[in-house]
């Protein structure tokens, strides 16, 4: 229990189990509207964001929430314009992202900062990213469960949900400032390189296992928080960064899960035939 002697490990630990719990219900969301690649907009957008507060001195968190909102409401307002080439503004906002970033990071005068965004630093965590990664977690979770209904339907087909009453239009734009707030606080503790990865690979896990949306929903948040757990444990004791490893045990699960998934289809196969 060495682990848990450290105050950061122990800020570590709450912060990641409360983005573990949280970013798998957006990414499941994410996942059934074909957009699994937003994270990775919205991530590279909140590296402007991070370089933008960095440079005029404020809160770069509070700089990466608004232009992850932005992102969020631009990539909307694309998809809606070209819907038949929808995936198409989600590479419009990305480089636009990217090019911001790399423009403003140049008048940064202490990458250090800036650079510990790339890769994330939960271990680093201050009382006030610790408050703020509370109080969206709840805020995230209320959310998500107020509206579970009404995202299940958008999520799976949006002109059956308007046909059924639900508005399409304000359920899509709550998803889209929650995503982006998610999003933006995940970009500053697991890194922005990295929260895409963390948003989609429990999905995936989940869904070889799940046989309901109910039961992906839930064995994602699992996965999540299994993969931070033991990222955490691994990235202290093996000293390397622990979102990369959070990621990589993810990767590796969701692998091995593929694996004894086809061993068990061949195993049928033959059984059948013999």
């Amino acid at each position: 229990m060495e682990i848990f002697q450290y105050d950061f490990m122990i800020k570590a630990f709450i912060v990641g189990i409360l983005l573990a719990v949280i970013i798998p219900c957006i990414g499941i969301i994410v996942v059934l509207k074909r957009l699994s690649m937003i994270g990775d907009a919205l991530s590279h957008s909140s590296l402007a964001g991070v370089a933008a507060g960095l440079v005029m001195g404020i809160n770069p968190i509070v700089g990466a929430v608004v232009t992850c909102i932005a992102a969020a409401l631009g990539i909307e307002a694309i998809r809606k314009k070209i819907p038949k080439f929808s995936e198409m503004s989600i590479a419009i906002v990305m480089s636009a992202g990217i090019g911001l970033a790399g423009v403003l990071s140049g008048f940064i005068k202490n990458a250090a900062n800036f650079n510990s965004f790339l890769f994330g630093s939960i271990v680093a965590i201050s009382d006030f990213e610790l408050v703020l990664v509370i109080c969206i977690s709840c805020a995230v979770l209320l959310a998500f469960v107020l509206l579970y209904k009404e995202l299940f339907y958008v999520a799976f087909d949006e002109r059956a949900a308007r046909l059924a009453g639900v508005p399409v239009k304000a359920i899509n734009f709550i998803f889209t400032i929650l995503t982006a707030i998610t999003v933006s606080v995940a970009a500053r503790t697991v890194g922005a390189l990295i929260v895409s990865s963390l948003m989609v690979v429990p999905v995936a896990c989940a869904m070889q296992l799940g046989k309901s949306y109910k039961q992906t929903v839930l064995y994602s948040v699992c996965f999540a928080v299994g993969f931070t757990i033991v990222g955490l444990v691994v990235s202290y004791y093996a000293r390397l960064r622990p979102g990369a490893t959070i990621v990589l045990v993810g990767v590796i699960c969701l692998l091995l899960i593929l694996l004894v998934k086809w061993v068990a289809e061949l195993s049928l196969r033959s059984k059948k035939a013999a």
